[in-house]
């Protein structure tokens, strides 16, 4: 961590400790973690996933409960990936970690055209990846980097490209039912991320497969939500509650709901009434 002059580091233990109490919050609200899980993170090299590390970590340390972490990283043989940083960084923190290769980069350059989106189809095969060396290592859970502004662009993403109103949980379980996924970082903003991690100095691994690719409908989204954080503050925290106060029946999905049988929950009701009303009669 770098050198901080007394106010910075005020400021640095107000976003450390704002972070750790959020990511407790949703570890408590959504009981990810339980007594003797063995929580695999899948560590991509960025700002997200090392930070969901490191208060993984912490939380290690102090939680009334018993749990392992164990780090994963796939390398998915990117041209020019440094292969040396995670086992380095890892290897310094003491935590167990495994690095699984997988040619996926190739798979999707011969699968995706020439300046089209790779994002897609290289996560599908990587979710795929991770979820069967999970299986392999016997863990639990399987923890995941995304954040608050992520579920809200995903919200958004489903919401204006594939026709569904659902984001990411902070829970899941997997469509196999083999695997449980969490995102602890679920009711963390992306600003305070990207502020902690650089402050910590992570060794940073930009995506050289999808990263560098321009105009992608996430990044529309992302400079949509951005302009209305600046016209109206706090819209973000808004729409984030949203996700957690879902009223099925002033929507329109009727395996969510039972609209069909509204006429004899009507009917349930007024009879319910009458016996009520005649039951106070009889008392009377």
């Amino acid at each position: 961590m770098q050198d901080l002059l007394p106010k910075a580091r005020l400021e640095f233990n107000k976003l450390q400790k704002r972070l750790r109490r959020e990511m407790g919050q949703a570890i408590a609200d959504f009981n990810m973690i339980q007594d003797g899980d063995k929580v695999m993170v899948c560590l991509s090299g960025g700002k997200d996933s090392f930070t969901l590390l490191h208060f993984l970590m912490a939380l290690q340390k102090s939680a009334p409960i018993s749990f392992d972490l164990v780090a994963v990283n796939l390398d998915q043989k990117q041209p020019g990936f440094p292969e040396e940083v995670l086992p380095h960084y890892l290897s310094q923190l003491g935590v167990p970690y495994h690095i699984v290769e997988k040619d996926t980069y190739t798979i999707v350059k011969e699968k995706i055209p020439e300046g089209k989106t790779t994002c897609g189809l290289c996560s599908r095969l990587r979710r795929g990846s991770l979820y069967g060396f999970a299986e392999q290592i016997g863990a639990t859970k399987i923890a995941l980097g995304h954040h608050k502004d992520d579920m809200l662009e995903t919200l958004f993403l489903n919401l204006f490209f594939g026709g569904t109103l659902k984001s990411m949980p902070p829970k899941l379980l997997s469509d196999d039912k083999k695997n449980i996924v969490i995102r602890p970082l679920a009711y963390s903003r992306e600003k305070d991320i990207i502020a902690f991690a650089e402050q910590m100095n992570f060794p940073i691994i930009p995506c050289n497969l999808c990263g560098s690719q321009e105009n992608l409908q996430r990044q529309v989204i992302k400079g949509m939500l951005a302009d209305w954080e600046k016209s109206h503050p706090n819209r973000l925290e808004t729409m984030a509650n949203a996700l957690k106060n879902v009223a099925p029946s002033q929507l329109a999905d009727t395996q969510a709901f039972n609209f069909a049988g509204l006429e004899e929950e009507r009917a349930r009701a007024l009879a319910s009434k009458i016996q009520l009303i005649n039951t106070l009669a009889t008392q009377a």
